[in-house]
């Protein structure tokens, strides 16, 4: 009888079925992307069917993973303690003092704003970015302005780049036009836009590509920026313009702003080293941010672990301020030419984020989101920085 209780060893039969369910799984969706594809010919939703097949071609891949993959959680004991030169303190960053090569500096980066949530957790229907913040102004108009004050001060074409979903795209373009006699420079791209799947059929609810029905797709998360600006074009104009690293940060964090020091760490290597290719910056972790993801070295990579991907027996172990001391700000430093070899060499790897949700017609689905500092184990010589 022990062959038939809970937790049996798997037979090659078991294997088998499980090998031929998922290929179901691949399939069926496959053929239902297709049929939604056909929708498109009048193209009434604005988008070129080119970037939807891009969209749906990212969609199988990701799916593909979910099927694979064995689960969120990590093996905890291949966690090792951070070696001593993955974090950088701050205050040990030589500082950059001479304003011509400041500028030089500055001329070769550019600014990325995630701006593709909305601000309903915060009572706003619309864009998160255009919420009042203070004295009548946005989180965007303040972004704006600490962009333009940095340009004007070193004389540099520093741009923004804002990252939308389809969610904020419109919203936002009309918002920009306020913007036109700033000495900013102000792009956008939009990120992909991935069916919700149900979670029993695990096929996507939606029926059509026309339509308003916005509740049956998602924009899948931060981390899909890698390939939406890949597939923009604006990755290679601005390598092409000789821009070497954005700065990427969440369009609701005011204290995100362009560091100069960190800058001259990135382009001045102090001894002759070999410059970071990925900078997360980091801050100690108190009692109030003990959910926050934390940076470990695991499988010899310095890799971002996240409360999700933590089993549930060492949660209490995760949250220890004394054994996890730092959480990721979500401020990163990338370098452009690395985001490019990452996407083209396909060595791009996040851990997949399995978000159920249920819509209001009450049927259960999931969706597949990345993290953007979870990319951080894909480039070389990535490192922290600990900020104040």
């Amino acid at each position: 009888m022990e062959n038939f209780v809970k937790g049996h060893r798997r037979t090659p039969s078991d294997v088998e079925f499980e090998r031929k369910s998922k290929q179901d799984a691949q399939k069926s969706l496959n053929k239902e992307l297709n049929k939604l594809l056909l929708t498109a010919t009048s193209n009434k939703d604005g988008r070129a069917l080119e970037n939807i097949r891009k969209d749906f071609d990212g969609f199988e891949k990701l799916f593909g993973r979910f099927l694979e993959e064995t689960g969120p959680f990590v093996d905890w004991e291949k966690i090792d303690p951070l070696k001593e030169d993955a974090i950088q303190m701050y205050n040990d960053l030589p500082p950059s003092k001479d304003e011509a090569v400041t500028k030089e500096m500055l001329n070769k980066l550019i600014v990325v704003k995630l701006n593709g949530g909305l601000g309903t957790s915060m009572g706003c229907t619309g864009p998160k970015s255009v919420i009042q913040v203070r004295n009548d102004q946005t989180f965007l108009d303040l972004t704006v302005q600490q962009i333009e004050y940095l340009n004007r001060k070193y004389g540099v074409d520093v741009p923004l780049v804002l990252m939308n979903s389809f969610n904020t795209q419109a919203d936002t373009e009309k918002l920009l036009r306020k913007y036109a006699n700033y000495k900013i420079t102000i792009r956008t791209f939009e990120q992909s836009k991935y069916p919700r799947i149900d979670r029993e059929s695990r096929l996507p609810v939606a029926n059509s590509l026309s339509g308003s029905n916005n509740e049956a797709w998602y924009p899948p998360g931060h981390g899909d920026i890698y390939e939406a600006f890949y597939n923009s074009g604006l990755l290679k104009e601005y390598i092409d313009k000789g821009k070497t690293f954005a700065f990427i940060s969440n369009i609701d964090n005011l204290g995100a702003t362009v560091d100069i020091n960190i800058l001259n760490g990135l382009m001045n290597p102090s001894n002759g080293q070999k410059a970071p290719e990925f900078v997360m910056e980091v801050t100690d972790k108190t009692r109030a941010d003990v959910k926050g993801g934390t940076l470990v070295e695991y499988n010899g990579k310095l890799r971002l672990l996240e409360i999700a991907q933590v089993p549930k027996d060492r949660v209490d172990e995760f949250k220890s301020v004394s054994k996890f001391k730092i959480f990721n700000t979500n401020n990163l430093w990338i370098n452009l030419n690395a985001i490019h070899r990452v996407v083209e060499e396909r060595t791009l790897h996040m851990e997949i984020i399995v978000n159920p949700k249920t819509l209001d017609n009450g049927v259960n689905v999931i969706q597949l989101e990345t993290a953007v500092g979870a990319a951080i184990k894909s480039f070389d010589g990535a490192l922290g920085i600990n900020v104040p």
